[in-house]
């Protein structure tokens, strides 16, 4: 009666395993899923959090160096050539700010539609050098095939450094758009946050942006 019972047993837990392994392979791709961005691959808002929250805890973190990116005027791509062509515009440029971010020790994100930020370690090169990297690669044609053509996008790109235990978004992310806004007003294409900048004057704005409405709305039904 023992031998039998411990058998049914073996057998019932060999018979549990693959749904096991089922279930936490479905937990990882939702765990993935809620932190990357499913166009691109990239981090998105919430997983960029999670990842400057990491490093913000690691004892020998240093500066780091936020930023950035807003693609310039992009509707007429997707007006032009409809928004699946649009969308591989946006993962191609994704990929591009990957491979520099890791270049540069880093990670990328997606934030919304046409936002990308980056964040990497402050001294692996100069400011001024890093945001010209993205500018100048971003700005590479992009081939969407012989029905369509090449593709040309340009960016505006907003730097701040700040240290890894700075508030990302009240301090870090906001820091960088207020350079990238200048950046674009200035037709600069990248600029670094330096301290006393301030946001240009709201009529000389391309209008709130996405986290910004997104604020507004919370407070306004808080």
């Amino acid at each position: 009666m023992i031998a039998t019972a411990l058998v049914a047993f073996t057998l019932g837990g060999l018979a549990t395993w693959p749904l096991i392994r089922r279930l936490q392979h479905r937990l990882t791709d939702a765990i993935w899923q809620l932190e990357h961005d499913p166009l691109t691959g990239l981090l998105n808002r919430a997983g960029l959090l999670t990842a400057h929250a990491t490093l913000s805890r690691a004892g020998d973190a240093g500066p780091i160096m936020v930023v950035l990116i807003d693609l310039d005027d992009f509707k007429p791509v997707n007006d032009t050539h409809g928004h699946d062509r649009g969308d591989e515009v946006l993962a191609q440029i994704g990929e591009r700010i990957h491979d520099i971010a890791t270049l540069h020790g880093g990670i990328a994100a997606r934030l919304s539609g046409d936002e990308y930020a980056a964040l990497l370690p402050a001294l692996t090169a100069d400011p001024a050098r890093i945001g010209d990297t993205f500018v100048t690669l971003i700005a590479q044609p992009v081939e969407l095939g012989a029905d369509c053509g090449p593709v040309t996008v340009t960016a505006s790109v907003g730097l701040a450094l700040v240290e890894a235990t700075d508030p990302v978004q009240e301090m870090a992310l906001r820091r960088a758009d207020i350079a990238m806004y200048h950046a674009k007003q200035h037709g600069n294409r990248h600029r670094l946050y330096e301290p006393g900048m301030a946001m240009p004057a709201g009529d000389r704005r391309r209008g709130p942006r996405l986290r910004d409405r997104a604020a507004l709305n919370g407070k306004a039904t808080a």
